[in-house]
């Protein structure tokens, strides 16, 4: 069994190609074609994951790139692609470098999977153990101090394109997390905002919390004849403002309208940039103030990937020390084998000097102590003997106790670092 994963992300790809595989109607299929035992898919504003377990990883994930049809995708394998994952929950890899929200995306992409029956045991504990890290790093380092966040972002380009949002009028489209984060990062000096919502409800309550106005969707029209600047943060599936719509908008208003649409997929037709007097950004365009954020976080960067590099490390020794275990516990068996006979034998014998069988449990938990103390300094030099891959003792070891060889193979892979059918084993948290 091995572990992988295929991204899709701001680094290397555009928001075209992401929302390409986002709106691939076949997308199920084809990852059903692929034979995964087991794979947790992280989708968000600007990116687009896949994580697996099964046989044969590589090559089905090389075939999954084929069949998506994807120029710019990484694929990581074993370990590195837990450092992956351990970075992207620890917002390294996010396009605004810190930001909070990746983190409690990565535990409902994992919920969802497991409520789907998509994500077993395997990729449960690697997903555990990576979202501890990212919990980690945020609390060792300060790298999501004063973070902006995708929704800060939007607003921060608001402000570049118009110079100020004083006195401007908003219009904030979806009520969801994203939309909720847009709203939440407006200025003070902004004249109104308006929050717009398919369902009325959700968008009366952020506007109550915000002191805006909730707008009925199918007014939406006529709020954008008004606005200066539109937010759109939706989860709809496909197209909310049209080409058709905003060309009707335009002729009833002579300012300019900003339209920032920070949805996957997008909100927004592209069509629309054509438009006199209109400016259309995509995540594409908060790569600046990404850069930007980026160059201020570059120290507590350096210290998240110590973490991570710390993290990684022990989980090398633990699942190291897991083949150490067979050793161990042929040991221990092989030993606990003889406790019951002798103890009934010693029991007869005790019987002639009138000493009856209420004696069994002393002579039992004597027994044990006697077993522990005796193999726990050979207990030890084989977690050290793992830990420095030296497999070839803990295999003459567990043959003597007639225990299971670790096979060349598996040494092969342990001793270059990567992940083996023993990681089904491993724990979040060592």
């Amino acid at each position: 069994m091995e572990f992988g994963c295929l991204s899709l992300s701001h680094k290397k790809s555009r928001i075209e190609e992401i929302e390409r595989v986002v709106k691939n109607p076949n997308l199920n299929l084809i990852l059903k074609s692929c034979s995964f035992n087991e794979f947790v898919y992280i989708i968000t504003c600007n990116r687009f994951e896949i994580y697996v377990y099964g046989d044969l990883v590589k090559e089905r994930l090389e075939k999954l790139a084929r069949d998506l049809d994807v120029e710019n995708a990484e694929i990581f394998y074993a370990e590195d692609c837990l450092r992956h994952l351990m970075r992207v929950c620890s917002g390294i890899e996010s396009m605004i470098v810190g930001e909070n929200e990746i983190l409690g995306q990565v535990k409902r992409s994992l919920r969802k999977c497991e409520e789907a029956g998509i994500a077993g045991e395997n990729l449960k504990r690697i997903f555990l153990k990576a979202i501890q890290v990212g919990s980690k790093v945020r609390k060792e380092t300060g790298i999501s101090k004063r973070a902006l966040s995708i929704g800060s972002a939007a607003v921060e380009l608001a402000e570049k394109v118009l110079g100020s949002l004083k006195g401007k009028k908003v219009l904030v489209v979806g009520a969801g997390e994203m939309g909720k984060l847009v709203a939440r990062a407006m200025r003070r000096d902004v004249e109104t905002i308006f929050i717009a919502n398919r369902t009325f409800s959700k968008a009366e309550v952020l506007a109550k919390k915000l002191n805006g106005i909730a707008v009925k969707f199918d007014r939406l029209t006529e709020f954008l004849k008004i606005c200066d600047v539109v937010i759109s943060a939706t989860s709809a599936p496909h197209v909310v403002i049209t080409k058709e719509v905003v060309e009707k908008v335009m002729k009833d208003r002579d300012k300019k309208l900003v339209i920032i649409d920070i949805a996957l997929p997008r909100d927004v037709e592209d069509s629309v940039r054509s438009i006199s007097n209109v400016k259309l950004f995509t995540i594409d365009d908060l790569r600046e103030i990404s850069e930007e954020n980026l160059k201020n976080r570059l120290f507590e960067v350096k210290k998240a990937e110590e973490i991570i590099e710390r993290e990684l490390n022990q989980f090398r020794v633990y699942v190291r020390e897991l083949k150490a275990n067979k050793a161990i516990d042929a040991m221990y068996s092989l030993a606990g084998r003889f406790v019951y006979e002798e103890i009934e034998e010693l029991c007869k014998k005790l019987e002639k000097f009138g000493i009856d069988g209420n004696v069994r449990p002393l002579l039992k938990a004597f027994a044990i102590s006697l077993i522990k103390k005796f193999l726990s300094e050979p207990t030890t030099k084989l977690k050290i003997a793992a830990r420095n891959g030296n497999f070839e003792l803990i295999n003459a070891v567990a043959e003597i106790f007639g225990g299971k060889n670790v096979s060349k193979s598996e040494d092969e892979k342990i001793k270059k670092g990567e992940f083996e059918k023993s990681i089904s084993r491993v724990e979040a948290q060592h």
